[in-house]
This record gives C-alpha cells, sequence and structure tokens, in this order.
C-alpha cells in the first residue's frame, strides 16, 4: 500500500500563490536581476530604463560600454558590463560573473545586424557575419545564462525577433532567416527549460526609428512607404517596446513562454498597402 502525504502538488501550490496576488504589483521587479544585453543603445536602452523603472536591479550589457555607462547614468540600471556577444567564451564569462550570489532572473538581447542585399549579391563574409550576431550570439546567450537559470529553478529570457520572422522583402532573406531561425530557438528552449521553471519568450517589432534603420528613414518616399504599411500608419519608437518587455520579464506572464509577441502596429495584420474605396 503506498504512503499517502498530506503535501500539496505543485498545482495546488501555485494555485494558493495565485489567490495571494496582489494586482497593484503585477509588473512590479524588485529584487530581481536583469541582464539587457545591447543596453547601450535604441531597444535595448529604453528596456532597461523601463525595467529599473519597476524596481529591477539591470546590468546594461554591451560591446559599447561608455555607451553602457550612458545609459546607466540615465537611470537605466545598477551597472554597465562590457560584452561582445560575438566571443563565446566572453559569453560564458558574463554568465559567470554576473550570476552573483542571487543569480539572474531575466535576461534580454536585442543585438542584431543586417546587409540589404538580394541574395544573389550577398557575399559568403556577409552571411556569416549576419548569421553569427543574431542567430550563433543569441544560442551562446540562452545557453549560457539558461543554465544558470535552470538549475535555480526560475528566470525569464526574451530575445528580439522581428516581423521579417513571418513576412519577407527583397533583400531582405538572409535578416529574415535568422529571425525565423530565432524564433524556432526559442521555443525549443522554452519547451526545454520550461520544467525548470524558465519561461522563454521572443518579441517581433515593426518598423523602428533606431540607428539599424536609419538608411530607411533617410529616404522620405522608402520611409513613408514602410509607415503606410502598418494599420497605425507610422513607424514605432523604442520607448514603445520597453511595455512588452516589462510584460514578459514580470509575474504578468507568469503562463506565457514559448510565444512570438508581435510589436508591429498591426503590421502582421493587414493585407498590403492598398486601401479599397467603402
Amino acid at each position: 500500500m503506498s504512503a499517502q502525504t498530506n503535501e500539496p502538488s505543485n498545482e495546488q501550490a501555485v494555485e494558493r500563490t495565485l489567490a495571494r496576488i496582489d494586482y497593484s504589483r503585477l509588473f512590479r521587479l524588485d529584487g530581481r536581476c536583469v541582464v539587457v544585453v545591447g543596453a547601450g543603445s535604441g531597444i535595448g536602452r529604453e528596456s532597461a530604463l523601463a525595467l529599473t523603472a519597476h524596481g529591477a536591479e539591470v546590468v546594461c550589457a554591451d560591446r559599447d560600454v561608455a555607451a553602457a555607462e550612458e545609459t546607466v547614468a540615465m537611470g537605466g540600471g545598477v551597472s554597465a558590463y562590457a560584452l561582445d556577444v560575438l566571443d563565446s567564451e566572453a559569453v560564458s564569462r558574463a554568465a559567470d560573473e554576473l550570476q552573483g550570489d542571487h543569480g539572474v532572473d531575466v535576461l534580454v538581447f536585442t543585438a542584431a545586424t543586417n546587409v540589404r542585399k538580394r541574395l544573389l549579391d550577398y557575399t559568403g563574409e556577409e552571411f556569416d557575419r549576419v548569421v553569427a550576431l543574431n542567430l550563433r550570439a543569441s544560442f551562446d546567450l540562452v545557453r549560457e545564462f539558461g543554465a544558470g537559470m535552470a538549475e535555480r529553478g526560475r528566470g525569464s529570457i526574451i530575445g528580439f525577433s522581428s516581423i521579417r520572422a513571418v513576412t519577407v522583402e527583397p533583400g531582405q532573406g538572409v535578416y529574415a532567416a535568422t529571425k525565423a531561425g530565432l524564433v524556432q530557438l526559442l521555443r525549443t528552449a522554452a519547451a526545454e527549460l520550461g520544467p525548470s521553471g524558465v519561461r522563454v519568450n521572443a518579441i517581433a517589432p515593426g518598423v523602428v526609428d533606431t540607428p539599424l534603420t536609419a538608411q530607411i528613414r533617410a529616404v522620405p518616399e522608402w520611409s513613408e512607404a514602410y509607415a503606410s504599411k502598418s494599420a497605425l500608419g507610422r513607424w514605432s519608437h523604442a520607448e514603445e517596446l520597453a511595455g512588452a518587455v516589462v510584460y514578459l520579464a514580470s509575474d504578468a506572464s507568469s503562463f506565457v513562454t514559448g510565444s512570438h509577441l508581435f510589436v508591429d502596429g498591426g503590421w502582421t495584420a493587414i493585407d498590403g498597402r492598398y486601401t479599397p474605396p467603402a
């Protein structure tokens, strides 16, 4: 005859915790250690600022440590950390050094590059460069930081995909392939790390006014064409992605993993730029 136990099941324990949730603090991140990779500018900087505003202790990591220090000076973190994600050994060291006594609770990474060329014009070196930053570096970050999270039984990993993971245009093929690959990489990580209490999600921005898109914004016709493609009829700004980051980092998304969250102004919801007459 099997022994009886009065210990609650995991599901019962979770239900008890949920019953005590203070919804006014649902998005609070007090006492949590967050590492934002790419925090020196753009979406990474705004994410660091927003996460700090919600109580997180943010480490601003970037290859340009001076830029990361500027983010910290703006109130976007507790410290800056020099990190070149193209160096796999440096990523491994960062995961070890930033764990501390408490460990890293949330990892956000935004670093990406693009070479806008049609496939027949691409060189092998250009292909390797885009894949190395957009996909290989993401793999290294998930592997190194995810291991510590799994060991501690908690964590949230947030990577930045793109609308190009699901919709393409000429000249965006390699970039699109890396972003689609990143989504599947993160979904797999969600499946493998979920039993250890680690959530993994992707955010897919539409067209965002950042240094990466400066080439497009510089051409009025091109800029307007991109703006008109979304349902809201405009470009987004980096700070408009920060809310999605805070959501996925916080307990507000406690049952969200393996998701691909579109923050694209409705770009992927509408079909083409032509608006037919009523």
